[in-house]
């Protein structure tokens, strides 16, 4: 098959969720046999950031074309990807592809796919990756958009992807029937954790002694994620051996996080590192006593990160659902200060119950979540789907 990809980021930009699925998706697609070309943009790492890559270029059997957006502002804050020049070609070129994998949902890229693929009569899958509920950040402007445009972006994919449960009734929710909806977890390039750093590399980077209990939040600092309980728990359960590491850019919430830090009298006992990637990324797993996250949307990659590495998570049920963590891998607690602070402290003060979370994530994950077996669930919903549009 002759595949499209369409995603607003894509390596080598270093860091997002979507960013390393629509990347591993593609590569596996490739070596079973596709004709894979990817439509992305050049946003980079940083607020306005542009990649230093060629228009066209081709890596790992893909051929990617970067256009470049409008504003990397835009596009970095408030995933407004705006690359103007896409239009002229997916006019002249979609009806050469059959089939598309748009990673996204409420933006132009959307809006474009809709269009042009519904006027050349080729079909779409959509992978909202988390996106579709209603954050009251953005109620007002999902609300606007699905009006405008998300209810008829969903109803013509031929099939949409969620990545849980949750995701799936929220599918429903806007009216997607349940025959169009495929449940197809994230995956994990398992190859990049056989070899992982020594033990203390990222506690000597940063000065974190080796019986101190090291607490590690990793992702965007934004005040969705619930940091601001966890700097809380974290508050009541500390005594001198305690570390807290919150690694990840900041997307808006690192000044009010650090205050908060400050009026709990905790500066000294948290470590905030800015973004970290690649060997450094897994230093910090490996370090770990235990990887907390308070609130997501979707499927965190962290998560299969942190499992790869050996690492035990807590959680909440402030998220979507993920029955494989809870008491098998990790805890997942209700969204309350002192429930989190108790998970926390059984997983870094029980000795048994880490050994017991390692082994389990390690050989969960390597069952259920490698990419040769996500990718042959995806390249038979394609199938599917061009053999009902002939």
């Amino acid at each position: 098959m002759k595949i499209l990809v369409v995603t607003g980021t894509f390596p080598p930009r270093k860091f997002g969720g979507i960013t390393a699925v629509s990347f591993n998706l593609s590569k596996k697609l490739v070596e079973l046999g596709h004709d894979v070309t990817v439509y992305t943009t050049d946003l980079g790492n940083y607020q306005n950031s542009r990649l230093n890559v060629d228009k066209i270029e081709k890596k790992s059997g893909m051929k990617i074309h970067y256009f470049r957006n409008l504003s990397n502002y835009l596009a970095f804050k408030h995933r407004l990807f705006l690359p103007i020049h896409m239009i002229l070609t997916l006019r002249k070129d979609l009806n050469k592809f059959d089939i598309i994998h748009l990673h996204d949902f409420r933006s132009l890229l959307s809006i474009l796919i809709y269009h042009y693929a519904k006027k050349y009569g080729v079909p779409y899958v959509l992978q909202a990756h988390g996106s579709v509920p209603y954050l009251s950040q953005k109620e007002l402007f999902k609300s606007f958009f699905d009006k405008l445009w998300g209810y008829n972006i969903l109803n013509n994919a031929s099939k949409v992807i969620a990545l849980t449960e949750t995701e799936s009734e929220e599918y429903k929710i806007r009216g997607v029937p349940e025959n169009k909806i495929e449940i197809v977890p994230n995956g994990i390039n398992l190859s990049e954790y056989q070899d992982l750093p020594e033990l203390g590399e990222f506690r000597k980077e940063y000065g974190i002694k080796n019986d101190n209990k090291l607490i590690l939040y990793l992702g965007r600092l934004y005040k969705s994620k619930g940091i601001d309980l966890l700097i809380k728990s974290f508050s009541k359960l500390l005594d001198d051996s305690d570390i807290n590491v919150k690694a990840g850019p900041d997307d808006g919430a690192l000044s009010s996080l650090k205050q908060l830090s400050d009026n709990l009298s905790l500066n000294n006992k948290i470590i905030f590192t800015g973004p970290i990637y690649k060997k450094e990324k897994l230093a910090a797993y490996v370090d770990a006593d235990v990887f907390v996250t308070p609130s997501f949307s979707g499927f965190p990659m962290t998560f299969l990160e942190s499992c790869a590495c050996g690492t035990p998570i807590v959680t909440t049920n402030n998220g979507d659902e993920l029955n494989w963590v809870n008491n098998k891998i990790g805890f997942v607690v209700d969204y309350d200060l002192n429930l989190l602070k108790c998970a926390i402290l059984d997983v870094i003060t029980n000795k048994n119950l880490r050994f017991k979370f390692e082994n389990n994530g390690k050989k969960f994950i390597t069952k259920e979540f490698n990419w040769d077996k996500i990718s042959k669930k995806v390249e038979n919903i394609y199938k599917n789907c061009v053999e009902s549009m002939q």
